[in-house]
């Protein structure tokens, strides 16, 4: 895990935190898993630089970006074996270009809407509902990808 870089700018929310529990950082990008009580396996993928459209970054760094998706995409399926992943890139607030891998489940308090939704049942204590400990997901999250990086993406 690296370190946050406060050199960036001082007023953007995604330069001066995380944005989450910080899984891994390179360089380029972040992996965060969201504090969201409801959808415990919600991960985020984040650019560390500027770049709002994804038609912005270069070709190189797209596919960067996309096989860390899919790297933690595989994760949570392997780990979790949830019912559906959400993938989506929206971004409408920050200037840092980002992706949602979240891991769903038909006993998630909004299923099968999407998560932003009304909820539409109380579902208590729903991290104790994974086949594994979040710590444990965040660290075969980060092993995969370190791995993954290590021996170049194809």
């Amino acid at each position: 895990m690296g370190q946050l870089d406060t050199s960036r700018v001082v007023s953007c929310e995604l330069c001066m935190q995380d944005g989450g529990i910080l899984v891994l950082r390179t360089d380029k990008l972040r992996i965060i898993r969201a504090e969201d009580f409801d959808h415990p396996a919600f991960y985020r993928v984040i650019w560390n630089d500027h770049v709002s459209e994804w038609t912005d970054l270069a070709s190189p760094d797209r596919a960067l970006m996309m096989a860390v998706v899919e790297i933690v995409e595989r994760v949570l399926r392997e780990q979790l074996e949830p019912d559906k992943i959400n993938l989506a890139s929206l971004g409408n607030v920050v200037p840092h270009l980002h992706w949602h891998v979240i891991a769903r489940f038909d006993w998630d308090a909004r299923w099968p809407s999407p998560v932003w939704a009304p909820v539409h049942r109380l579902v208590t204590h729903a991290a104790g509902k994974l086949a594994t400990t979040l710590s444990q997901l965040d660290l075969q999250v980060a092993q995969a990808v370190t791995a993954k990086l290590a021996n170049g993406l194809n």
